[in-house]
């Protein structure tokens, strides 16, 4: 082609973005012992494996080749993902759970206004945003449920430690009680004797 498309850095950042996801969530689902969210994850995986290669070959077609660029967040999501840190703080890390915007602008309301775009790379762009739309709805509601999760957890121990409190203060208080019963025992004891020594130092009369 002897005109460059002004769409065409476009195509390869998807590309790179895409792939680089699919390594890091393919490799997050191989390590979660959750099934909901392995199930998620390779959902979206998947997904984001099919727009790394149907970009990839969009740029073929258009007669220029996929540029290849480092991407230093990949090493660092990678060992995110690689971590002990449970499901809900990878998430977090990696800022997943905030891709849904709900009604409110996105990145991808920008993707159009070059009016330059060829119908067959605008349906791929098409279906592209409405599938990563999709995908924040997904992660968004995968977050909540670990939200939910850790939040009841949290309760249940917090409950536990409660009850827990609870009968420790009721054990001491029954301490407290026979401590007190017993020095009150002693105490008369003591009264007693002390009337008896006061009885017998008395003069006769």
């Amino acid at each position: 082609m002897s005109d460059k498309p002004s769409y065409l850095g476009l195509l390869n950042a998807v590309a790179l973005a895409e792939g680089n996801a699919h390594c890091y969530l393919t490799e997050w689902a191989s390590v979660t012992e959750d099934d909901d969210v392995r199930k998620v994850l390779l959902t979206v995986a998947a997904r984001e494996g099919e727009h790394a290669a149907s970009f990839a070959k969009r740029i073929n077609e258009l007669g220029y080749e996929l540029s290849q660029k480092p991407d230093e967040g990949l090493a660092k999501n990678l060992e995110i993902v690689r971590s002990d840190c449970s499901d809900l703080e990878k998430m977090e890390a990696l800022g997943l759970q905030g891709l849904d915007t709900g009604d409110k602008p996105d990145i991808f309301d920008d993707f159009f206004k070059d009016h330059s775009i060829d119908i067959r790379t605008g349906e791929l762009l098409g279906r592209y945003i409405a599938e990563e739309r999709d995908t924040g709805r997904l992660l968004r509601g995968c977050y909540g449920c670990l939200r939910d999760a850790a939040d009841a957890e949290a309760a249940k121990a917090s409950n536990g430690s409660t009850k827990a409190d609870a009968r420790a203060a009721r054990a001491t208080a029954k301490q407290l009680a026979a401590l007190d019963g017993k020095v009150d025992a002693l105490c008369r004891s003591i009264e007693e004797l002390r009337q008896v020594v006061t009885a017998q130092t008395m003069p006769v009369s």
